[in-house]
């Protein structure tokens, strides 16, 4: 069973366009539930641009499905997130800056440091998972670090996807998937995954775990609303 953690990211952006407090971050979090979705994923950053701290521990007490933090293991996110510990921390390599995620870790030029923040999540009961690129070594030596499992960044394979054809797109995001259950590693996927190339996605990597998907869902939300569009990517992974 494919896995969908909605990322909600987009909503808090919304919110904080007019300073209020609409659209209310929890109330669409508990409504993404209720339509389906299996699983929660924020990605605060240090300057609180979109999701801010106090959803993070606001929303610990009410979610009912898997919560799944990202972030930049700085300082700071550390504290928070063995402060709320979710289900799940995804470790991103993002600078503080940066817009969005835009590439995976280097796990060989990170191998210390990415084995020190492994080791005090899962001292603290949280199921760590490395963002990546689609490259085997870089799966293997995340294993080697101690990751529960890694998160295959997949804006190549929709960059492609349309380039050069899904078969092609997806080939070396299977190899790093093979690659990952070879190290038994749990396989998440995630950035740029939409209704358009999700299920050949899902039909092409038979164990994959999850797929966390916010900026092209909530696009799609605003024809199809919240809950067509949440039983739609459903579909594409079911």
């Amino acid at each position: 069973m494919t896995r969908l953690s909605v990322n909600i990211n987009k909503i808090a952006t919304l919110r904080n366009a007019r300073g209020g407090d609409n659209p209310n971050v929890v109330k669409v979090a508990l409504d993404c539930e209720k339509f389906g979705a299996d699983g929660i994923t924020v990605h605060p950053r240090p300057d609180e641009r979109h999701i801010r701290r106090q959803d993070v521990l606001d929303l610990k007490h009410v979610l009912t499905t898997e919560f799944n933090i990202e972030g930049y293991p700085a300082p700071a996110f550390m504290e928070l997130v063995l402060q709320v510990k979710p289900a799940q921390v995804t470790l991103v390599p993002d600078s503080p800056d940066q817009i969005t995620s835009n590439h995976g870790w280097d796990t060989f030029a990170n191998q210390d440091f990415l084995q020190d923040i492994i080791a005090g999540l899962k001292d603290s009961g949280i199921r760590a998972s490395v963002f990546v690129d689609a490259d085997p070594s870089m799966v293997e030596l995340a294993a080697r670090a101690g990751a529960d499992r890694v998160e295959l960044y997949t804006e190549p394979y929709a960059s492609d996807y349309r380039k050069i054809g899904p078969e092609m797109a997806v080939d070396k995001f299977v190899k790093a998937a093979i690659a990952a259950h070879q190290c038994g590693l749990g396989l998440n996927a995630g950035h740029d995954l939409s209704l358009e190339n999700l299920a050949f996605l899902k039909k092409s990597i038979p164990f994959l775990d999850e797929v966390s998907i916010g900026h092209a869902l909530i696009c799609d939300a605003l024809y199809l609303g919240l809950e067509k569009t949440i039983t739609e990517y459903k579909k594409c992974i079911e």
